[in-house]
């Protein structure tokens, strides 16, 4: 028998569970109103109508308000110094985006302490917390040395297993594409993989072409780090096409794709992993994603933070953003935000409320998922509970 304590949350008004069991009567979200969901240590333990929900150490009430599974952001850049508003104004009164500005974050988190940029996620995660996000990716990418890659992933290291080498972000100036792309595959990656789970390349113009990004996704695969892909984010290119050769689980951004790139997605089966707030941030058009979602493609939504191009943490925003701006439904946008994200790292214990799944679930001050969408920019998260703890209100 477990000692672990366990507890009840009881009086939830509609429960999104993600649970494909529950599919046929509750959607894709699973819907089950007038819920319970029992949790014991980390885990979930029981799901179902409340009226049947079994005794628990603990009970909690959640006075008729929704419960979603915490959103998992499966793309993000929160290992950095400095912030780059200066840019953002500039661009908001006009001036194209560019990749270029990445090099202004690069000198300023190399002029930063271990503590500092520790310091600086710390705070981030807990921003990210408190809007409902428990689990996240961070990647690195503003180092672009061997030893701050290294340090950047150790830092990142701290708050997810979910690590991501980006040394392939962009060129520094000081060196040629071709002799970095050896660097970053050759003493950038040894001394980077202990910290990492994925590698990653901005397969983009003005960042890494097709076949430096197959070269370096296939050093990383040679070191036992999985592939992630940035593309097709500013134009037309083959990022994407790559990812599905390579069977990667996700490829990220799909801004600009053509009917072979959605046909690609759709036979592959590689995730789309949708950035709206990247669009909202730069004013480049949003991604298709009905179109894709039409297509058969699997969507994913996550928040990319980071100082250049997006820098919010909310994945209630982005949800808001794919339900208004990409056509997608309320339901879509959730799913994609929690168990396709999920999915997008290769993950099947989080994203979804199921017997055995982790116990990472948000509270919402609403009756429903929907309000998300319907009330953009409202702070709706009453609680979060992350591995069966409350973490959110302390």
């Amino acid at each position: 028998m477990s000692s672990a304590v366990s507890t009840v949350i009881t009086g939830i008004g509609e429960l999104a569970t993600n649970d494909p069991a529950r599919a046929e009567g509750g959607g894709v979200l699973g819907l089950v109103r007038d819920a319970a969901v029992v949790v014991e240590g980390a885990r979930v333990v029981w799901v179902g109508p409340a009226v049947d929900a079994p005794a628990a150490d603990v009970q909690v009430d959640a006075g008729g308000r929704a419960v979603i599974p915490g959103f998992v952001d499966s793309h993000s850049h929160l290992v950095f110094a400095g912030d780059r508003s200066a840019e953002f104004e500039a661009r908001m009164t006009g001036q194209p985006y560019t990749a270029g500005g990445i090099r202004t974050t690069v000198a300023k988190t190399r002029a930063a302490t271990d503590e500092q940029l520790t310091s600086h996620v710390a705070r981030l995660v807990a921003e990210m917390r408190a809007q409902g996000t428990t689990s996240i990716e961070i990647k690195s990418g503003y180092g672009l040395s061997v030893h701050d890659e290294a340090r950047s992933l150790a830092v990142a290291r701290q708050f997810t297993e979910d690590t991501t080498f980006l040394g392939a972000h962009v060129v520094p100036a000081d060196t040629t594409p071709e002799d970095y792309v050896d660097l970053v595959t050759g003493p950038m990656l040894t001394a980077a993989a202990p910290h990492a789970r994925w590698i990653d390349v901005f397969c983009e113009d003005g960042a890494f072409d097709v076949d430096q990004a197959r070269a370096i996704l296939a050093a990383g695969s040679d070191s036992g780090l999985r592939g992630r892909l940035h593309a097709n984010q500013l134009t037309y290119g083959g990022g994407v096409q790559l990812a599905c050769e390579l069977g990667l689980v996700a490829v990220d951004h799909c801004t600009f794709l053509d009917d072979d790139d959605v046909s690609a997605l759709a036979s592959s089966g590689t995730i789309a992993t949708l950035l709206p707030g990247v669009e909202f941030s730069t004013r480049q058009p949003y991604p298709d994603a009905r179109g894709l979602i039409d297509a058969g493609v699997r969507v994913a939504l996550a928040s990319d933070c980071n100082p250049g191009s997006c820098f919010t943490s909310s994945m209630a925003l982005c949800i808001a953003l794919a339900v208004r701006e990409m056509r997608m439904s309320p339901a879509e946008a959730l799913h994609a935000a929690t168990a396709t994200g999920a999915a997008a790292l290769d993950r099947d214990d989080v994203g979804v409320l199921a017997p055995g799944k982790a116990a990472d679930l948000v509270l919402l001050d609403a009756p429903s998922y929907v309000h998300l969408a319907y009330r953009p920019g409202v702070p709706l998260v009453a609680g979060v509970w992350q591995a069966g703890r409350p973490v959110v209100p302390r």
